[in-house]
């Protein structure tokens, strides 16, 4: 049996696995019942039977493992419910109309500062709107006539909608303290001494990053942009294995922003920007942290999905950076480009489900304590911290297999893969999986 459908949440895993998902949802891979609903929906649409193409729409949306879309018929109405983050999204369509609501706040008073926020807000979105109800509840909203409330036109208003909505109330929240919830969070509390390990595992991780900022040959100044990928492959790599919601995850967002925003600063300024950022997550109160480990179910990915030709670009254009560092023998600089690409893959793309379970490999060879502390019995290195061979060899032969009635073509070349250190076992595992064939 496959261990690695445990980490993406399948039942059949070994139950020595724990069920822990990893990375953030992704709506790209549809069933085929899915994608025959959608089909289904834009004809009877264009046959004039809006009511049901509402229909067929909202089962393309539902994902019956998640039970992230709920909806009940009565007297020619639909009234419906989805799931994203923390939100619920409420909406309702007639033979007229289409109505799309989420509340996010309760407001106690009416402060200027968020309410010119939203406004301001209200300019970039396309579809829907934020909006102040009688009673003070700031709510987004989308409307639309049945006439023109087409099934492509309803995918891209309820995902910006629902987008929206699950970030702007943590944010919001964070920033106003007068705010309150409008309603209960559609999320579900995690164990706490899960929630505990991966609390120690983002501050062990990001003390280890400043640390290496500190006492790291080049220096910063002289070599910044070594640096900047060991940072930013450590914010991406909480961002999959923690899964932080609210202002952490905010924050790491706005590390990647930092670094990619074109302008005057250079690297080695973005650099100690990036240092700036990490030190507020770690200022960050224990229990705050904690009260954003949650788990959540979504209808939306936020990620555009890719195929395996971007991922083998990435991995191309970015991997030689490693070389001088492993030239000069310092693994900790030249290990964090590996890890970034992993991580970056990740953060902004939604890969093909093979190259997503080959890049979680990493992870679980690298992050060995993380992996262990969380109660994943299989062991990937030895007690020096090297890769197992033997190990690493049947986890690509598992997904290599789970996946080839999809993928023929996938047959891992793993005769150039080196396990003499982690950092050249990492360089020859990403050169292996840009090579794989997912045509």
């Amino acid at each position: 049996m496959n261990f690695w459908k445990s980490f993406f949440g399948d039942t059949s895993a070994p139950k020595s696995a724990p069920n822990i998902p990893f990375g953030r949802y992704t709506d790209a891979n549809k069933s085929p019942v899915q994608l025959a609903a959608w089909d289904e929906a834009v004809d009877l649409f264009e046959k004039g039977q809006a009511m049901k193409a509402y229909r067929e729409f909202l089962r393309y949306l539902r994902d019956d493992t998640l039970d992230n879309v709920r909806w009940t018929e009565s007297s020619g109405r639909i009234d419906f419910e989805l799931s994203q983050g923390s939100r619920l999204i409420s909406g309702s369509a007639t033979p007229e109309l289409v109505q799309v609501s989420s509340k996010l706040a309760q407001a106690a008073d009416l402060n200027v500062g968020f309410l010119r926020r939203l406004m301001e807000h209200n300019y970039v979105l396309k579809f829907s709107r934020y909006a102040l109800s009688a009673d003070n509840e700031l709510c987004i909203l989308f409307d639309s006539s049945t006439t023109d409330g087409s099934p492509l036109k309803l995918l891209h208003a309820l995902r910006e909608l629902s987008i929206h909505a699950d970030k702007q109330d943590d944010l919001l929240f964070e920033e106003f303290r007068t705010l309150k919830p409008a309603d209960v969070p559609s999320a579900t509390d995690i164990p706490e001494a899960e929630k505990d390990v991966k609390y120690r595992y983002l501050v062990r991780a990001f003390e280890k990053t400043l640390e290496l900022l500190h006492t790291g040959k080049p220096a910063p100044t002289q070599y910044p942009g070594g640096y900047a990928f060991h940072m930013l492959g450590t914010a991406y790599r909480i961002d999959y294995l923690v899964k932080p919601e609210g202002y952490v995850m905010y924050l790491l967002e706005h590390m990647h922003t930092i670094y990619f925003t074109k302008g005057e600063r250079n690297t080695h300024q973005k650099v100690e920007q990036l240092r700036r950022e990490i030190r507020k997550i770690l200022e960050r109160p224990r229990e705050q942290v904690m009260r954003e480990l949650y788990r959540t179910t979504s209808t939306f990915g936020v990620n555009p999905p890719v195929n395996h030709e971007r991922i083998a670009n990435l991995i191309e254009v970015e991997l030689p950076n490693m070389d001088w560092h492993l030239q000069q023998g310092n693994e900790a600089l030249a290990l964090g480009v590996p890890l970034y690409i992993a991580g970056y893959a990740f953060f902004h793309f939604s890969p093909p489900p093979p190259d997503r379970q080959f890049l979680h490999l990493i992870f679980r060879v690298t992050e060995p304590d993380f992996f262990q502390e969380l109660g994943f019995s299989d062991a990937f290195t030895d007690a020096s911290g090297r890769p197992l061979k033997q190990a690493v060899l049947q986890a690509i032969h598992n997904i290599a297999a789970e996946h080839q009635a999809q993928y023929p073509k996938l047959k891992p070349n793993i005769k150039h893969l080196d396990f003499s250190s982690t950092a050249l076992w990492a360089k020859s595992y990403l050169e292996m999986i840009r090579g794989l064939q997912l045509s």
